[in-house]
């Protein structure tokens, strides 16, 4: 995997290539983008489409702002094909949200890769571990989730209580602090 400096939003952040042999590019673009807005409809109609309404949520732009959070864009072929955003939610603790990949590019690896990365940034930005939302409609997601290690966690937001709400998180292992690796401090 080749990666670029991280750069300001809008520049290139992350090249690799999938499984099939073609090239992702993943970039940081404000949330309220008008790329990153296309692609959140994306998610929210797939919400519809699985659950009957969109993800109610509140989101506001400026928590995926760095440092204290980070919206990606999935490329490939300069093509906007997915996406993925963090989000501070604790003092130590990120929340992933917005994972997407559209139907035409799936199974190539795309997905592990915009995860990978919202990781690597949360970790860089000094959170000792990841927790996200899912539901049982997705068993994609929760197949991709459990292949990279998430366990289930309490629930928190306005899904804590919801049937069929699924809550998991991870601890990252390793963090960046000025470009050299370093383990988290024990808990």
């Amino acid at each position: 995997m080749s990666t670029s400096a991280d750069a300001t939003a809008g520049g290139p952040v992350r090249n690799a290539l999938l499984r099939d042999g073609s090239v992702a590019t993943l970039r940081a673009l404000p949330y309220d983008d008008p790329l990153a807005q296309k692609l959140v409809g994306q998610v929210q109609q797939e919400y519809v489409q699985r659950y009957g309404g969109p993800d109610g949520a509140v989101v506001d732009p400026a928590e995926f702002l760095p440092p204290a959070g980070l919206f990606l864009v999935a490329e490939v072929d300069g093509v906007a094909v997915g996406c993925g955003a963090w989000r501070a939610l604790e003092q130590d603790v990120a929340e992933i949200k917005r994972v997407y990949v559209a139907a035409d590019v799936r199974r190539r690896g795309l997905a592990q890769l915009i995860v990978a990365e919202l990781e690597r940034r949360a970790a860089g930005a000094g959170h000792r571990s990841v927790v996200l939302n899912t539901g049982d409609r997705q068993p994609e997601a929760l197949a991709l989730y459990a292949s990279l290690g998430y366990r289930p966690v309490a629930g928190y937001g306005i899904y804590a209580c919801s049937p069929g709400a699924v809550f998991l998180g991870k601890d990252l292992a390793v963090s960046s602090v000025h470009g050299e690796e370093v383990a988290p401090w024990a808990s």
